[in-house]
């Protein structure tokens, strides 16, 4: 799982780093700890939909997730869909010259990075 950090202005996403989802008990806690670490004021959560705007099992795992982090955190947890942004991540590393091996390790850190600056951009432009 990829985390991403945004600038004090909510203006610029930059890379964090990538936990493990597993053991999936722990995950609320790690993400939290990494938030509080950084003084996060906001968590984001990729909701993965469908192509076709249905959510299917994954959604349903991301909003237990978001709702876990809610209740470790006291932050505000915001849904984002996340559609293609695994693509995108992956096309922009392959652009980049990434090596297959490479690219395994850095995909869900791009792919949170490129979710979160759609999302302050849209935050921005409303």
């Amino acid at each position: 799982m990829g985390l991403a950090l945004s600038d004090p202005t909510a203006t610029i996403a930059q890379a964090l780093t990538t936990l493990t989802a597993e053991p999936a008990a722990t995950l609320a806690v790690r993400i939290v700890d990494v938030a509080k670490a950084n003084q996060a004021a906001r968590i984001v959560v990729g909701l993965p939909k469908r192509l076709d705007g249905s959510r299917g099992p994954e959604a349903k795992a991301a909003q237990a997730l978001a709702d876990a982090i809610r209740k470790e955190s006291g932050l505000p947890v915001e849904m984002v869909d996340e559609r293609l942004t695994t693509v995108a991540a992956e096309r922009s590393l392959i652009a980049g010259g990434m090596r297959r091996d490479k690219r395994r390790l850095s995909v869900d850190r791009v792919a949170a990075t490129l979710m979160l600056q759609a999302h302050l951009d849209r935050r921005h432009a409303g």
